[in-house]
């Protein structure tokens, strides 16, 4: 399987920090250089391919070889090409009208940095130019250019970086490049090392099933065939991301004539995407934990494309388009999957959010805010129900979900946990039918509560 390490790394003096720097911002000047060079070629030729890959790429890796090193100079020109081969590709697929999955025109490869601003710290090291070492002293080291070895103490002419804190995946078989940049908003150089592991899945106890409604005000709403419901809410984290965007706009309105960003909108940019995305992979992995632990082997989800395409308002494309990141999550989900055996498996929910699951009806039903009611008499929460619909027609097993769905709410580090013992509840936890819990907030005798 293929994974990634990602983890902050630590100069072991401030010379070392010094080297890093350098480093990092001779790796972002020769891909720009490189950038440019294709890109006015790219403009030249009114769009098309063109002349970009007639770049004298060995003259540039020459100038910065003797900072960089032969092998990371090399790597940072492949990696600039790798670029422009995925966005021709993805402006083929844009223009193929068989081809859904690029919904927006792409945009070339950008620049790390401007000029206003100086270069982003941000590089690459070729997979045989750098070790890591794991265990109670992890450490990093990588080759450096003959202009920088003389201003550190690493033995073999190797920069030195400490590693903080454990990987996920110190046990591969096989390590790809590294990348290696400067997080400004934790003010933290960090490094990122995809690896190819043993495929060592976990096997599912069962074969039962599960379908996802996945939405904004909801993030995952989920019903399975074990009598479960989770609904993870997404309204607070939706109410930061557009407070965060709010300010981004205050400030862009203050710039002078001229300028598009500055330093403190591009954290704001880089924090709310971080927020969004920690929590996105936290919610991955505690729904799988738990849909694992129940014998979950496939997981059904929506196919999200008539989705993006028939929302309107500027509030829901805010939250569809840049909030939710649709393909990222469900990538982040199948990847995730893999690690325990469960198959993530993409069908139509058409009409799914509009069916009465008691009388079949798509026409007599309302939905307002979290509510789904049906002239037939049937009233529940909307997310819930359409994932249950969603699992009912892709499943022949009987599917009966239990009156009191579980609730989780988000805390900026983890998404709460069902309640390890029977008296206690998680503080984040609730039950959406509070008619299970009488008024001194004990659940009531004959109910048993999800564990």
């Amino acid at each position: 399987m293929k994974r990634t390490n990602t983890f902050a790394v630590r100069p072991l003096s401030n010379d070392g920090e010094q080297v890093l720097r350098d480093l990092l911002d001779a790796s972002a000047a020769l891909w720009n250089e490189i950038n440019y060079q294709r890109l006015m070629r790219y403009n030249d030729e009114d769009g098309f391919e063109g002349d970009v890959w007639d770049v004298d790429t060995g003259r540039l890796e020459g100038k910065y070889k003797d900072v960089l090193g032969a092998s990371t100079a090399q790597t940072v020109r492949r990696a600039n090409t790798e670029a422009w081969r995925g966005f021709f590709e993805n402006k083929n697929a844009y223009h193929d009208d068989s081809n859904t999955s690029v919904t927006q025109h792409p945009d070339p490869p950008g620049f790390r940095g401007n000029q206003d601003d100086g270069r982003v710290l941000k590089g690459v090291v070729r997979k045989d130019a750098y070790t890591a070492d794991w265990g109670e002293r992890s450490r990093l080291e990588m080759v450096v250019g003959e202009e920088l070895r003389d201003t550190h103490n690493s033995p073999k002419s190797r920069l030195r970086l400490e590693i903080v804190g454990a990987p996920n995946w110190p046990d591969y078989e096989d390590q790809s490049r590294l990348e290696l940049w400067y997080d400004e908003t934790d003010s933290t150089f960090r490094a990122s090392q995809p690896v190819t592991v043993t495929d060592a899945r976990e096997t599912p106890l069962a074969d039962e099933k599960a379908a996802l409604d996945i939405g904004a005000n909801n993030l995952v709403a989920c019903t399975t065939t074990t009598d479960e419901q989770y609904l993870y809410e997404g309204r607070e984290l939706f109410q930061r991301f557009r407070d965060t965007a709010r300010e981004i706009a205050r400030l862009q309105s203050k710039l002078p004539e001229g300028r598009y960003s500055s330093e403190r909108i591009r954290r704001l940019y880089r924090k709310r995407t971080h927020r969004r995305d920690h929590a996105q992979e936290a919610l991955c992995r505690d729904l799988l934990e738990q849909l694992y632990a129940e014998g979950v082997d496939t997981v059904y989800i929506g196919g999200l494309t008539d989705v993006l395409e028939t929302h309107w308002s500027v509030e829901t494309n805010a939250k569809t388009h840049n909030f939710w990141a649709f393909k990222r999550f469900t990538g982040r989900l199948a990847c995730t999957a893999e690690e325990y055996g469960i198959s993530v498996k993409v069908r139509s929910e058409a009409w799914t959010s509009q069916e009465c699951p008691q009388c079949g009806s798509t026409g007599r039903t309302t939905r307002h805010q979290d509510t789904l009611t049906c002239q037939c008499g049937f009233e529940g929460h909307a997310d819930l129900t359409a994932s249950e619909t969603f699992l009912r027609r892709h499943t022949e097993q009987a599917v009966r979900p239990m009156a009191r769905p579980v609730r989780f709410e988000w805390d900026d580090h983890e998404w709460s946990e069902p309640p390890r013992f029977p008296t206690r509840e998680s503080p984040k936890e609730q039950r959406t039918d509070p008619s299970t819990v009488d008024r001194d907030g004990n659940v009531a005798s004959g109910d048993s509560q999800a564990v």
